[in-house]
């Protein structure tokens, strides 16, 4: 099996080469065992996805081949991120049912854009500023490739550079280099967890560092669910994102991983703690965003009710509720 980048019918010798960082790309396959052709998916252009997928011209093949040499040699695992050619992938590696072995690569930038250019409606991110002053758990669900971390990211860098205090990330892999100083009064110290056996463990040692703030890049096991809502609970306000379909089955999902370990606690803790849930998709025509929130201080604040039953369904009208007041006028209600 062959292990290079097939041979295309124009040579690249014959082409004046370009580095791959030139070309306009979000996502890149490229086949490191195999016959098949290294293409890629054109970039957001003014907050739009583009849903073009072309293959790879022949000028940047030879980065191409330089790229999938590293990624031979040095990627291990099945997730990894890398920097090559002053770019920050992200990527992912599996082997196809025709024996052929795939790197897939997301381009992302070395620090996550201001929330203001995430594209949400206009009246959500001072909504997502505030949620900064409570404690507890905002939520960010999604499909893949729906851009939940960089909205994580984007959360994390707003709060420490504007209130300041620790953070402690939790990912697999970091994507965004966050460590270190973040304006005058804020730091931040990025882990990357190795197997899904740490997420629980990570977690619970992530508090003894007194964290202002945490992030945990993905939700997918009991012992990580667990720790994530004692901590929203304990005075420190969570970033999570989770792999869902809409807002309900995030909650539900969470719901039930933690309840291996605590039970019908689990949505006691889960109502108790919940700031916000958020769901972001793009569509053709840019950013597709849903959210819920609860009421601060206020237990018997209708969604928390309705998690608390484990009617999570009926959360839906709620949202749609608040969704309308905040495009109508701004503000739902206080929520500091």
């Amino acid at each position: 099996m062959s292990s290079s980048i097939p041979v295309h019918t124009v040579s690249s010798s014959t082409v004046q080469q370009r580095q791959l960082s030139d070309l306009n790309f979000m996502d890149i396959y490229v086949c490191l065992e195999g016959n098949g052709r290294a293409h890629y998916r054109e970039g957001m252009n003014q907050g739009i996805m583009s849903e073009i997928d072309a293959d790879v011209p022949p000028q940047y093949l030879d980065d191409v081949e330089e790229l999938a040499s590293v990624l031979r040699n040095d990627f291990k695992g099945f997730e990894k991120a890398l920097t090559f050619g002053g770019m920050r992938l992200r990527a992912s590696k599996l082997e196809t049912s025709n024996g052929e072995l795939w790197a897939a690569m997301r381009r992302i930038s070395e620090m996550p854009p201001r929330l203001d250019q995430l594209g949400f409606m206009k009246q959500l991110p001072p909504l997502l500023r505030e949620f900064g002053k409570r404690s507890g758990l905002i939520l960010i669900s999604g499909s893949t490739g729906q851009g939940k971390t960089t909205t994580a990211s984007s959360l994390l860098l707003e709060y420490l550079e504007t209130m300041g205090g620790v953070a402690f990330t939790l990912e697999d892999p970091v994507e965004y280099n966050l460590a270190g100083r973040r304006g005058t009064s804020g730091y931040c110290y990025q882990s990357e967890i190795k197997n899904d056996d740490e997420w629980g463990s990570m977690l619970k040692r992530s508090l003894r560092w007194h964290p202002r703030y945490i992030m945990v890049g993905e939700i997918r096991t009991p012992g990580g669910a667990n720790q994530l809502l004692r901590a929203a609970t304990s005075g420190h306000t969570v970033i999570a994102t989770m792999h869902a379909g809409n807002m309900e089955e995030a909650l539900e999902g969470l719901l039930q991983l933690a309840e291996h370990e605590l039970g019908d606690h689990a949505s006691l803790l889960l109502a108790a703690g919940l700031i916000s849930v958020i769901h972001q998709s793009f569509g053709p025509f840019g950013m597709k965003t849903s959210f819920m929130m609860t009421e601060n201080n206020n237990p018997g604040s209708p969604i928390r009710a309705l998690i608390r039953e484990k009617h999570i369904g009926q959360t839906r009208t709620i949202s749609d509720q608040q969704m309308a007041l905040l495009m109508q006028n701004g503000k739902i209600f206080n929520i500091r």
